[in-house]
């Protein structure tokens, strides 16, 4: 199918998969984490679309490259819900679709999203210890804002 061609472990699985016996070259040339869950029998293909098949959210299908940063834009931001932390975004990419090293590609792009780093708490300010005040002895020698 021409929309895995541009991902090559996709191309290999398209291609496994359309075999009716097993095929040790074309094994050879997926890596991990593609060749276990190949092993696994975690892919499927029905009607041109390959399929991943999860534990808990069934089976999710895989996405081609020209979606993936669609995907991660939108699961990051929502019109409706706001910007993301991490681990909704997470959420939401895990129950939209599946790519090898998804995750991999998810913490890629949140530390690059310019607007996750300045919402991110590590890299505000550090808030100071409170100063003792020494207790005043007449009006007006000490004033405080918070």
């Amino acid at each position: 199918m021409k929309t895995y061609d541009n991902h090559k472990q996709c191309g290999v699985l398209l291609q496994l998969l359309q075999q009716k016996y097993r095929s040790p070259e074309l094994e050879s040339q997926l890596e991990e984490p593609c060749l276990r869950d190949y092993k696994d029998s975690k892919f499927f293909l029905i009607d041109g679309l390959l399929y991943h098949r999860e534990k808990h959210t069934g089976a999710l299908t895989v996405v081609d490259r020209d979606h993936i940063s669609l995907i991660l834009k939108e699961c990051n931001f929502c019109p409706y819900m706001g910007h993301m932390r991490e681990d909704r975004t997470k959420e939401r990419v895990a129950s939209t679709g599946w790519w090898p090293k998804w995750e991999q590609e998810l913490s890629e792009y949140i530390n690059t999203c310019e607007r996750c780093q300045k919402a991110n708490r590590k890299h505000g300010k550090k808030y100071g210890l409170l100063q003792h005040i020494e207790e005043p002895k007449h009006p007006w020698e000490t004033i405080n804002m918070d």
